[in-house]
């Protein structure tokens, strides 16, 4: 179970296209609403989505296979404002499970502590909240269990990127070959 979280505010672009690949390649992904219980988020170009659970359902067990965050303004301080988005974050990565982040939300984990010596990217402009990393200026870099990317125009290769960290870059490649992106 992937669980990609969703705060008031989120780049659209940046949830929607990495989960469109996961699923497309049979992943299981979970959308999670951070903020409130009616499962409806409005992202940061005010399109509202309906998230499948609640932040209360997300079980950190054995099932896990790793979280999302989605970047985007507000919607990455939401989601470093939630004690319970952070939890998750931090079992993930103590556990060598998948911590991806895309554009701004890399600042979450340079906060964390959690890009000490690692290689990473984020979004033009938030290099200094990564915070000991070794900043790589690429569209997406993977060091361990952890990916980065930079931004809403690489969201279908950072999804990508997080289907070949699951299930291979084979699997991974066919589906976005299918749905004919060239990257």
């Amino acid at each position: 179970m992937i669980y990609l979280f969703l705060a008031t505010g989120f780049e659209e672009t940046e949830a929607i296209a990495p989960i469109d690949v996961m699923r497309r390649a049979g992943v299981e992904v979970k959308t999670v609403c951070v903020d409130g219980t009616d499962g409806f988020v409005t992202g940061s170009h005010g399109i509202t989505v309906k998230a499948d659970i609640n932040l209360s359902d997300v079980k950190l067990d054995k099932d896990i296979q790793g979280v999302v965050l989605p970047g985007g303004m507000p919607g990455t301080t939401n989601l470093e404002a939630s004690k319970e988005v952070l939890k998750a974050i931090q079992y993930c990565f103590d556990n060598d499970k998948l911590v991806a982040a895309i554009c701004a939300a890399p600042s979450i984990l340079g906060h964390m502590g959690l890009l000490k010596s690692k290689k990473a990217t984020c979004f033009p402009g938030y290099e200094k909240e990564l915070h000991c990393a070794v900043f790589t200026g690429g569209s997406v870099t993977i060091d361990g269990n952890v990916i980065t990317s930079d931004g809403a125009g690489n969201a279908v290769k950072f999804g990508e990127a997080i289907t070949g960290w699951l299930l291979g870059g084979s699997v991974a490649r066919r589906v976005t070959d299918a749905m004919q992106c060239r990257i």
